[in-house]
């Protein structure tokens, strides 16, 4: 059965978030403090489910009356070919992030790249027609660029170490999808690193995941790692004047989308944002 993590196994809880591992997830702090501001008397919880057994949760969702549920690694493939019914965004991508439900059926759907756009277009990034580099080629990065594709950009190009992976993930851009070479990045005007280099507590921690000097000003470097706050990357950015942004956008907006979904309210998204940081200022 689900046993929420840091709870009573048989607590009340509305919604909550499904991995393995999961005590490092960031979604209860977001999440709870969105239903705190809403003033709904919800529960947000973490689950930690093994491989092979999202199937399961699903149906334990279902018994516990659960409003809805957050996925992460390595349940996003098993959860959508598990549930009832998927979102346009999460059937071109074949993952889910994000499940609520309607009555006895569970809808599937994958909220990061609307998220992550949602993210830049607060931030007054104007994604219309513009050419946009997207480095690596896995779950996020194939998220973010069929989204991208979806805003009415000019092109998508997938920078990625296997040119097949980088095919694959460009051909969800459909015409404006196409690849490129690191040493293109200065051509396009935002660039995207959805790699996980730079991220805390990993071989790549320090590194970064292009040559600094291809940037310039007039460019956008959005970051999708965001721990640490301030990666490698943006440190460059920072000291070359290119405008950029830390991944906790992303994280708190495809939250915010599930937060809305679930309840319908429009989601308090500086009260999450608010969340986010202090949370992760203090690991």
């Amino acid at each position: 059965m689900l046993i929420p993590i840091g709870l009573e196994p048989d607590a009340e809880v509305a919604a909550g978030v499904i991995g393995f591992p999961v005590r490092h997830s960031l979604s209860p702090t977001i999440c709870q403090a969105a239903f705190d501001e809403l003033g709904l008397d919800w529960v947000y919880a973490a689950f930690e489910v093994a491989p092979g057994d999202a199937g399961r949760a699903l149906d334990h969702m279902r018994e516990r009356g659960m409003a809805g549920l957050s996925v992460t690694m390595p349940h996003k493939a098993d959860v959508a070919a598990a549930v009832n019914e998927l979102s346009p965004a999460a059937a071109v991508l074949g993952v889910v992030n994000c499940v609520a439900r309607d009555g006895d059926r569970l809808i599937g759907h994958n909220t990061d790249g609307a998220g992550f756009c949602d993210a830049l277009l607060a931030e007054g990034v104007d994604l219309a027609g513009i050419g946009c580099a997207v480095l690596g080629a896995g779950g996020a990065a194939r998220a973010v660029v069929a989204e991208l594709a979806r805003r009415g950009v000019g092109e998508v190009a997938v920078i990625a170490r296997r040119a097949e992976a980088a095919a694959s993930a460009a051909a969800l851009a459909g015409s404006v999808g196409t690849t490129a070479s690191l040493t293109d990045v200065g051509q396009y005007r935002l660039v995207v690193n959805a790699t996980p280099v730079g991220m805390a507590e990993t071989e790549g921690a320090g590194n970064l995941p292009l040559d600094p000097d291809l940037l310039h000003v007039g460019q956008h470097v959005a970051e999708l790692v965001y721990n640490p706050l301030r990666t490698p990357l943006l440190a460059e950015c920072r000291q070359r004047g290119v405008a950029s942004s830390t991944g906790v956008g992303m994280l708190v907006y495809q939250a915010a989308h599930a937060v809305r979904i679930w309840t319908g309210a429009e989601p308090p998204v500086d009260a999450m944002t608010a969340a986010a940081t202090a949370a992760l200022k203090g690991r």
